[in-house]
């Protein structure tokens, strides 16, 4: 079910989502103290693109609070309101709302990207988390 879920996710929005973090890990990488953010972006555009069957887990801390209202200042808020703006879509049918519910889940996650951990269900049912 979740290869059948990460399929038309891909189809119905993961594509963009998954190019806005890759482009917003580009312009991190640009400079070398952006480089950890950069590569962290990198990191949620994979997850953006294969979303079911996996789960975010905030394990925040000192550094990653302050890397993180850094981050919503420079590009959270943009990604976090393309996400929100694509899971109110996807929500008005209701075959979408799945995929929707995973869109405001990548949407908290543009806004507090660090301090966290993707882990993999290993169930296979849809994880709305």
């Amino acid at each position: 079910m979740n290869l059948l879920g990460n399929i038309l996710w891909l189809i119905f929005g993961g594509l963009v989502g998954a190019i806005s973090w890759f482009l917003a890990g580009i312009l991190w990488c640009i400079t070398i103290i952006g480089i950890p953010v950069g590569l962290q972006c990198f990191k949620f555009a994979e997850l953006c693109l294969w979303p079911f069957g996996k789960k975010v887990i905030h394990e925040g801390g000192g550094g990653s609070c302050l890397l993180n209202i850094i981050w919503i200042i420079v590009s959270g808020f943009p990604l976090a309101l393309g996400h929100l703006l694509s899971g109110v879509l996807l929500c008005i049918t209701i075959i979408g709302i799945p995929f929707g519910m995973q869109s405001f889940k990548l949407a908290s996650l543009a806004l507090m990207p660090f301090g966290t951990r993707i882990v993999s269900t290993g169930s296979d049912d849809f994880v709305i988390d």
